[in-house]
This record gives C-alpha cells, sequence and structure tokens, in this order.
C-alpha cells in the first residue's frame, strides 16, 4: 500500500482503496454535503458557508474539508450529484440573460396578458411583475398554424431577419420562439430559429415545442423563457464545476438534480436549464421520501427550514406528489416538478414591527452573508434564529460543525431592540417571534393541504434542514399532528436526495381529444413514441439498465378549465374499451372534489411520460435497537410555557438505537439542534432516526 492505494490487479496504475458517492445542494446560507463510503458503510456529512459572489468556490472548500476530516479520496469519487439554486436565484434576482421574444404577430402580448389574473385578488393595489422579456423585445413574424396544424402562412423571412437587426441593435444574448399550435407542428418555430442561427450565430436560440411542448401558448412560452433566461449563468456554472472537479482528480463526472427529484448529466443541463430550477427543494424532499421508505412511514408531511425559507411536502406511500405551475420566484414553472410549497420563513428571516406597531417575520432574510446577529458576522436584524438563542433553545453546542459559534449577548442585543419598540420582555418578544412564524407556516401548510384534499393530523412531519428541527415540533403540535420523525442527518438531507435520486426523464404529448374507444390507438402510438424516446434519454444518459415507464394522463370533464393528474396502467391502453381509463378519472376527480359524473364527458389534454432509470443500490449502516433511557449531558435554562425551565441537553452521537427520552429537551447535533417541548416522548430507531410522539 501507498498513500491509500493499492495496485491494480493487472499491475497498472493504482487504484482508491474506497469508493465514496457524494450528495451536494447548494441553499441560500449553507452548501450541504452528504457522502458515502460504500465499503465501509460510513457517512460523512458537511455545511460550508456559501459564497454568494463566486457560486462553486464553496463547494471545493468542502471537498477540502472532507479529505481533512473524513479521509475522502477525490480520486475515490464514483458518483458525484450536485443540487445548486443558481438558476433559482437567477431568476429571482433578476440577473439573467437580456432576451428577445419572437411570436405571431398580432400576439406580441401574450406573456404581458398572462392569464388575466392580478397576483392579489382581494388588494387594488397589486400590480404583476416586470416581464423577464420586456415589451419592446417582442417581436411578431407574421406566420399561422391552424389549430390542427396545418399551415395557413409560412414564417415571413424578411420579418425574422428585421427583428434579428432590431435583437442584435438592442443587446440581446438570446432569443425564444414561440408560435401557435408548434405543441402539434414545431417545423414553423425550428424554421425561424435555423433562421436567425444564420442571420446572428452569436445569439444563443430555444423554441417552445424544444423546452416543453404542451398546448396553452402562455406556459409554453413562459417556460421557454425561463429556461433561456437562466441558460448563460447554468451552462458556465456547470462548465466551471466539471473544470473545477477535474483540477481536483474527481473521475466521476456530475450529475444534477432535477425538479422532478432525479437527476440528469450536466450536458443536458447546459440546454435544459429550466429542469433544474427547483433542483433544491426537490432534492431534500426526495431524500425524506428515502428516508420515509426507510423508516416504514406511508404519509409524510415534510418540512424544510434553510436560512430563506421554509418548504412543505407531501410523500404518500413513499412518493412525493408531483404537480405543474409550481412558482420561481414570481413566475409559473410549467414543468412536471416535485410538489413544494414555500414560505419566506426561516432561520435567517427578519423580524420587525411595522408602521401599525404589529410584529412581521420575514420574508426578508439576512443569508449568509451578514447573517443572524448571533453569528457575529456583522448581522445587526434580529432574525428567528437569534430569538430561539434568547430563549435558550440554541447556544450550547457549535453549529455548522464547528463553523459557527453562537453569541448569545449579540442576539440579545438585536432581539432587545424589538422588545423596547413592543414594550415587552426580552425573552418574551422573543418567543413572539417564534410564535409569528410558526403561525405563518400553519396558514401554508392549512392551504396546501385543502388544495391536496388532505388531513396532515393522519401524517407523520419530518423536518429537515438547517431549521427544521428548530420549529418543526412546534409547528406539528399546533396542527395537532402526533408524531414528529427526524433523521439522523437532518441538516443535509437535501444532499442525501441527490446521492440516492434516481435518473429520469419527462415527457409530454398533448392529444386535447375526448376519450372514446376512437382515441384508444392514437394513445398506443403516443405512449409507445414516448417510451423510445424514454429510453433513448436514459441511454444517452449513460444508463445500461433496465427503464421504468411511469405514464400518467391530464384529464377533465368537458367544459371544465383545468385537468386532474390520473395515473394510467400501461395495459389500459390495450384493446379499444377506455372504461378502467375512465374510471380512473372519476375515482381521481371524486377523492380531490368529493363528487364525479360517470356520465360525463372526458377529455384527455396531455399524455406524460417519466422514464427513470435506477441510481445505485446504497446501503446505509443499521443498528440493533434495545430499550435504554438515555442520560442528559446537562440541563440548560430555556424560556418555554412562559417561564425558565430546566431543560435537559443531550448529544445526538450519544443516541444509541432504542434510546429513550421524554421533553423538554434539546438534542445538539452538528448540523443542527432540535427544540422538543414538554409532553413529548422520544425514541432512537435502527436506522437512528428520531421518532417524537405527543401525550394526548
Amino acid at each position: 500500500m501507498d498513500g491509500g492505494m493499492e495496485r491494480g490487479r493487472d499491475g497498472g496504475a493504482a487504484v482508491p482503496e474506497a469508493d465514496w458517492k457524494v450528495g451536494v445542494d447548494i441553499g441560500g446560507t449553507f452548501i450541504d454535503f452528504c457522502a458515502l463510503e460504500t465499503r465501509s458503510g460510513r457517512v460523512a456529512s458537511l455545511k460550508v458557508l456559501t459564497t454568494p459572489d463566486d457560486p462553486g468556490a464553496e463547494l471545493m472548500t468542502g471537498l477540502t474539508l472532507l479529505a481533512e476530516r473524513e479521509g475522502l479520496d477525490p480520486r475515490a469519487v464514483t458518483r458525484f450529484v450536485h443540487g445548486t439554486t443558481v438558476g433559482m436565484n437567477t431568476v429571482i434576482q433578476r440577473k439573467g440573460a437580456p432576451l428577445a421574444l419572437l411570436t405571431n404577430a398580432g400576439f406580441e402580448d401574450v406573456i404581458e396578458l398572462a392569464r388575466l389574473r392580478m397576483p392579489d385578488t382581494y388588494s387594488l393595489f397589486c400590480s404583476r411583475p416586470d416581464q423577464l422579456v420586456s415589451r419592446d423585445m417582442v417581436f411578431g413574424i407574421p406566420a399561422r398554424l391552424r389549430s390542427d396544424g396545418t399551415e395557413r402562412q409560412a414564417p415571413d423571412r424578411a420579418a425574422v431577419a428585421d427583428a434579428v437587426a432590431a435583437i442584435r441593435a438592442k443587446g440581446a444574448l438570446g432569443v425564444v420562439v414561440s408560435f401557435l399550435h408548434s405543441w402539434r407542428d414545431d417545423a414553423q418555430e425550428n424554421a425561424v430559429k435555423e433562421e436567425v442561427g444564420r442571420l446572428a450565430p452569436e445569439l444563443f436560440v430555444f423554441t417552445s415545442a424544444e423546452v416543453w411542448p404542451v398546448i396553452r401558448e402562455y406556459e409554453r412560452t413562459t417556460t421557454a423563457i425561463l429556461n433561456a433566461y437562466v441558460h448563460p449563468r447554468i451552462s458556465g456554472y456547470l462548465s466551471a464545476l466539471e473544470e473545477r472537479l477535474a483540477g481536483r482528480g474527481v473521475p466521476a463526472r456530475p450529475l444534477l438534480t432535477k425538479s422532478n427529484g432525479g437527476v440528469m448529466n450536466a450536458a443536458e443541463g447546459k440546454r435544459a436549464c429550466v429542469h433544474m430550477l427547483l433542483s433544491g427543494a426537490a432534492s431534500g424532499v426526495n431524500g425524506a421520501a428515502w428516508l420515509a421508505r426507510q423508516a416504514g412511514e406511508p404519509r409524510i408531511l415534510t418540512l424544510d427550514i434553510g436560512g430563506t425559507s421554509a418548504d412543505f411536502a407531501l410523500i404518500i406511500d413513499g412518493q412525493a406528489r408531483f404537480g405543474v405551475g409550481e412558482m420561481i420566484g414570481e413566475f409559473p414553472l410549467h414543468i412536471p416538478s416535485v410538489s413544494v410549497s414555500s414560505i419566506g420563513i426561516g432561520g435567517g428571516s427578519i423580524a420587525s414591527v411595522d408602521g401599525q406597531g404589529v410584529l412581521r417575520v420575514g420574508p426578508e432574510s439576512a443569508g449568509s452573508t451578514p447573517g443572524p446577529a448571533c453569528y457575529g458576522r456583522g448581522g445587526e436584524w434580529a432574525t428567528v434564529t437569534d430569538a430561539m438563542v434568547v430563549c435558550g433553545w440554541l447556544g450550547h453546542s457549535q453549529m455548522a460543525y464547528g463553523q459557527l459559534r453562537m453569541d448569545a449577548g449579540l442576539a440579545r442585543a438585536a432581539v432587545g431592540r424589538l422588545a423596547d419598540r413592543l414594550g415587552r420582555s426580552l425573552e418574551a418578544t422573543a418567543q413572539a417571534i417564534l410564535d409569528v412564524a410558526v403561525s405563518e407556516m400553519f396558514a401554508e401548510v392549512e392551504k396546501m393541504a385543502a388544495r391536496a384534499g388532505v388531513d396532515v393530523r393522519d401524517f407523520a412531519l419530518m423536518p429537515f434542514g438547517g431549521g427544521g428541527p428548530m420549529l418543526g415540533v412546534f409547528l406539528a403540535r399546533e396542527l395537532g399532528m402526533s408524531r414528529v420523525v427526524a433523521p439522523r442527518w437532518p441538516g443535509v438531507v437535501s444532499a442525501l436526495g441527490g446521492l440516492v435520486a434516481d435518473l429520469r426523464g419527462d415527457f409530454v404529448r398533448t392529444l386535447f381529444a375526448d376519450l372514446d374507444a376512437g382515441l384508444m390507438p392514437a394513445l398506443r402510438d403516443a405512449f409507445a413514441a414516448m417510451g423510445r424516446e424514454g429510453r433513448d434519454w436514459l441511454a444517452a444518459q449513460g444508463h445500461s439498465g433496465a427503464a421504468e415507464l411511469g405514464i400518467v394522463a391530464d384529464m377533465r370533464y368537458a367544459g371544465q378549465s383545468y385537468e386532474i393528474e390520473t395515473p394510467l396502467r400501461p395495459d389500459w391502453l390495450d384493446g379499444d374499451d377506455p372504461g378502467a381509463i375512465a374510471d380512473a378519472f372519476h375515482a381521481a376527480h371524486a377523492r380531490l372534489y368529493d363528487f364525479d359524473d360517470p356520465d360525463g364527458r372526458i377529455e384527455i389534454v396531455n399524455l406524460r411520460l417519466s422514464a427513470v432509470g435506477g441510481g445505485p443500490a446504497l446501503h446505509f449502516p443499521m443498528a440493533e435497537e434495545e430499550a435504554r433511557a438515555a442520560s442528559a449531558e446537562r440541563t440548560v435554562p430555556v424560556f418555554t410555557g412562559g417561564a425558565v425551565t430546566p431543560v435537559g441537553l443531550y448529544r445526538r452521537a450519544d443516541l444509541p438505537a432504542g434510546a429513550r427520552f421524554r421533553g423538554p429537551a434539546i438534542v445538539a447535533q452538528e448540523d443542527t439542534t432540535f427544540a422538543i417541548p414538554a409532553g413529548t416522548e422520544a425514541r432512537v430507531d435502527a436506522h437512528l432516526n428520531l421518532h417524537l410522539t405527543f401525550a394526548e
């Protein structure tokens, strides 16, 4: 042996003794690492503060720390999965590429008109957001397809040339081409794309049909615009990422987490940028779903709290729910994605007093720079984290793997300024900040549950992220939930989600036809074509194993404006009887709206297919569960229930499988801290998950 390496069997180049799989997720405040050494089953986790001015630099810092602390050899990394917020932040901060839009003459206002809805129906003062493509950069091209896909008017090449000249003069970097009915036939869009490329090869061009070929021109156009808007920054970021990893000797080509919970390779990510916009949130839900299956929990409400936001999702029978229309900043995203509801409440959310003397929390966040006041990095505003420190739940151990030390004095000073304005005690003000944060999350969960048609009291809460364990138990109790399941590494669940993710590609065909016997051949043909497309996509990603094909139809009763996602079985497409498909839709409609119309005419709008290539079978260590009472390291004073109470402090690393204790308690670990109020029973399972139940 020499330096942790061994010679190959044929005497050739040395190969690492270890085999590391690494998952990485970049959030607003921290970048998270979860690494598994598959030969020993050892898990290493880490958090590193982000560097907003140099995205990706913190990734190299993390790899260096993992090498120093855990012995991770970059040459032994055989799988590297990366989730990033670069795309989402580009949209939110409006730092994307200047774009032009080419659309049909007479339809230049397609993105301005949108769906004729105001952002806030009940406000007389709200306004629509400024579009990512300004009105003077939208050019109408005389061209028209009929609704059946036949051509009425070919694109006017002279108008395209005039538009390109104006686009160049105005300094755009890219062009989106979106024409009516291109979901039926994309030939006109492709012809214009080729012409733009001939006239101005320096411009990058995307067509709406290549990004997401669905009916409804507004949704198709905005999705293509989002893809183009973030393309230069994501493409540049991914190229730099590949170079940095190669420079560190990492042999694995990076995989990227997607909004649908799957992964794709970097080459695909540079073009299909829109599929990465919700990658961080989706990775967290994907990791939680894997943990739920491992723990045998059929129904989970996830709570992912970072520095800026709180994300919620539902997991049923080990599977996350999917949807379309998720919001990226102020804009809807119309591709399949893990269904996540978000609110601007995080550990760094700033508390303030408005002009009416009312305490508010968020959505503004202190982020990682300067961060909460207690971080000692220059922050002066009181945040949720500062309130936790003042109450005594935080500040008894190092945070973020030793990178942060809580300064209670700075936290008390920041919260004290609010207390003076409110005329309340310091501790009461801190508790009020936490109460407001929990109430804001409560309202968001109630809305999400109503949309999904579920009762969250039938679910267990799984809190994760750096802030989820701080507030999760309080939220669960307010929601009337009876159980909380806390992962062993809650601070890095999003990174774990990438580590265990499968390759997944989504494909769509718009049919827009009545469900009857005459439609069945078209359904079979569409399914077969998408199946071939899905298998080809997996092969291009380097997958050589079996493909799992899932099929879903977007269906509605004739006359309805919105569709219901209805899972189908491939064998239902055999023959000419659509009865099984109709029955599935009626049942889905009744489940969601509590009524159905068995005699109603049904339409299928879209047929969607997911092609999944299984990732590596990863096995995490288990321990034998032996019931025993856990002992607190010491007691610390905590303001809870309106008074200062001695609370037991436990170290997560010292809680073996089978350990039991009662709240109130604090469980400290390197990536987060659990706040456990009185009336809570705690137990550690064989996977080292922490199960919390509430006394009746």
